[in-house]
């Protein structure tokens, strides 16, 4: 008699090994067969899918099983979900089901880094760790530091403490070297990276095949730090040892092959570079990237296209993406993909014919962020600085008549507002740049600060300068807003009490006593070499005035025309009265010759004058002539006049 289908699960059940999960998958197939209600059936059978990493197989097992079986296996549920890719509905699963068990918060943390909800991430990890970790703290805080890592490289700021000591796992040099290369610190990455392939190479709790399998992302990093500080040769060899890349994950793949290309890239020959990137079988739209590397992904292949000459095809895909993107937006993505549109929209034309291109293509995307900063660019490299700031300005102007939260926001994003300032600054406007971080500030402490530390920091900064009492009050509004947000920073700290000093001693008393002392900080250091060494300070503005005159010192240096004195010159003897006329008019002059002397009879010294008188002309004009002398008696009144005969 055979065997009962339930009972052989079961059995199975009981006495499988942990690589079983072919012959428990089988096992549960019969035993639904033999009884489509049975629920220890339906549930192995999804577990066994799960294990085999058949995640879109489970999915739609658990569609077709009903309503019993997903309200049974939350959790289940939501991993298939999550590694299908499938984050929204994984998401409005965990809200239904609430986060009451642990494991729910294990995976919805997962899901939130997934999704790139990485402030939400971190929160559920900082709940975990703070209640009773036990066994996991280790990997909560491995988690945690990718959350941060990974926060960082989407322009999120993330909590960051200096490194007191080297960690003694591979796993936490890895993602605090990934969060430090995202800051630009890659000096300290590079030490981090070197000591994460160290610990994994001597680690006792991983074979030969998994160790090769950690250390490829770790050779991958310090390849990308190798390359960012220009050992392009050390990079190459990183990359070379890395060897085949096909049994590795598509995004390993894209990221590898791109980082590489992108080195040995030869500018003369982009038709070869083109054909190479596209090499390979992998296509990025399969793989799992973060938008950040999609972004760079995308854009690496939109250049590409351009080099060989496909603008028509650029302008048309970045035209469609941009249209289903909201604007105005802080997006870097968003506004590379605007640039990139722009280089295609201009191909071929030189700077002044672009930019009146352009100008016509912004009067129909006038909130466009990405278009306006590369007109603003081509008009800065045409040299007119005027041009740029009023295009900038009417940019704003614009902006702010939408009256939306995000238009704001992007009106004062810091990109936009150092823009402002460094232009007008380069023009002398240094009241219009004051009045721009007081706007700015002024913006800001009304609104998260997620992306603006920067900005308030710098606010802060140049207000604390003023002597004005309501700037001093703006720029401790400020810096109280950088100490809330970021839970008692030091920097935070000291601007209070360098901007309230003066007027709110009740605010700067709590956090005077916080700061470090001053002998804490000049610990070590040198004044006298200092002073000696001198300080170079840039000029606080350009100077468009007219030069002014020069200094007393300068003044006295230039040297002095020399008197010229006549060679027959004897002091104490008059001078003769005669030397400011010309030669020929003075009394001692003497002709050398006849034609000379009568020159002489004839000039008006003593000479007769010689009467003149103009002939006029039929045509106009006239001639002069030498008047004949004689009075009364001359020939012509002697003549008698002729009768009557």
């Amino acid at each position: 008699m055979p065997q009962d289908p339930a009972a052989a699960l079961s059995s199975l059940l009981r006495g499988a090994s942990i690589d079983d999960h072919d012959e428990v998958l089988k096992a549960a197939n019969l035993a639904i067969k033999a009884d489509t209600s049975d629920l220890l059936a339906r549930h192995s059978k999804l577990v066994a899918l799960l294990k085999l990493d058949r995640f879109d197989d489970a999915v739609r097992f658990l569609a077709e099983s009903g309503s019993t079986l997903e309200s049974k296996c939350v959790i289940e549920k939501v991993y298939a979900l999550y590694k299908s890719g499938e984050l929204e509905e994984a998401t409005a699963t965990l809200n239904k089901a609430g986060l009451r068990q642990r494991s729910l918060q294990h995976i919805a943390a997962q899901v939130a880094y997934r999704a790139e909800r990485f402030g939400e991430a971190g929160q559920i990890y900082e709940q975990l760790l703070d209640g009773d970790a036990g066994e996991e703290e280790n990997d909560l805080n491995i988690n945690l530091k990718a959350v941060h890592a990974q926060a960082e490289w989407s322009g999120l700021s993330a909590p960051s403490e200096p490194l007191r000591s080297m960690p003694d796992s591979f796993e936490l040099c890895y993602n605090i070297a990934c969060a430090s290369i995202a800051r630009g610190e890659l000096g300290e990455a590079s030490k981090l990276l070197q000591r994460a392939a160290m610990l994994c190479k001597a680690s006792d709790d991983l074979g030969e095949e998994d160790k090769e399998a950690e250390l490829r992302p770790i050779w991958l990093q310090q390849a990308y730090v190798y390359a960012r500080d220009g050992k392009l040769k050390e990079a190459l060899e990183l990359y070379s040892s890395i060897g085949s890349l096909s049994d590795d994950e598509e995004d390993f793949i894209v990221v590898a092959r791109q980082n590489r290309l992108s080195i040995e890239a030869k500018p003369t020959n982009p038709y070869l570079l083109h054909r190479k990137m596209g090499a390979g079988g992998v296509k990025a739209e399969n793989a799992k990237l973060f938008s950040y590397q999609s972004s760079r992904e995308r854009q690496n292949s939109y250049l590409l296209d351009l080099d060989v000459h496909k603008a028509s095809g650029v302008q048309e895909k970045t035209h469609t993406f941009l249209q289903q993107s909201e604007q105005p937006t802080n997006s870097a993505s968003i506004n590379a993909m605007a640039v990139v549109n722009a280089a295609a929209v201009a191909d071929g034309l030189d700077d002044r014919a672009a930019v009146r291109k352009l100008q016509a293509l912004a009067a129909k995307r006038p909130l466009d962020v990405g278009l306006l900063l590369t007109i603003v660019q081509l008009q800065l490299r045409l040299s007119r600085k005027g041009a740029a700031l009023s295009l900038l300005q009417a940019f704003f102007s614009r902006l702010e008549k939408e009256g939306t939260d995000t238009a704001r926001d992007v009106r004062f994003s810091p990109g936009l507002v150092a823009l402002a300032v460094s232009l007008m600054r380069a023009q002398g406007h240094e009241n219009s740049a004051k009045a721009e971080f007081v706007t700015a500030a002024k913006h800001w402490t009304k609104r998260p600060t997620a992306s603006s530390d920067s900005l308030l920091r710098e606010s802060g900064i140049e207000l604390m300068r003023s002597s004005n009492p309501e700037d001093l009050k703006l720029a401790g509004s400020a810096f109280e807003k950088l100490f809330t947000e970021h839970k008692g920073s030091h920097i935070a700290s000291a601007g209070l009490v360098a901007s309230l000093a003066a007027v709110d001693t009740d605010k700067t008393s709590q956090h005077m006593s916080e700061l470090p002392s001053v002998e804490s900080l000049v610990k070590g250091i040198n004044v006298k070499s200092l002073l000696q060494a001198g300080v170079v300070a840039a000029p606080s503005r350009f100077n468009t005035k007219k030069r002014a005159a020069a200094d007393t010192a300068e003044k006295l240096t230039t040297k002095r025309r020399r008197r010229r004195l006549p060679k027959s010159y004897e002091e104490g003897k008059a001078l003769d009265p005669e030397r400011w006329l010309p030669l020929r008019d003075r009394s001692s002059y003497r002709p050398k010759n006849k034609k000379g002397k009568k020159k002489a009879a004839e000039s008006t010294q003593g000479g007769v004058v010689k009467e003149e008188e103009t002939l006029g002309l039929v045509g106009g004009g006239g001639v002069k002539v030498e008047k004949s002398g004689g009075g009364g008696g001359g020939s012509a009144a002697k003549k008698k006049k002729k009768g009557k005969k």
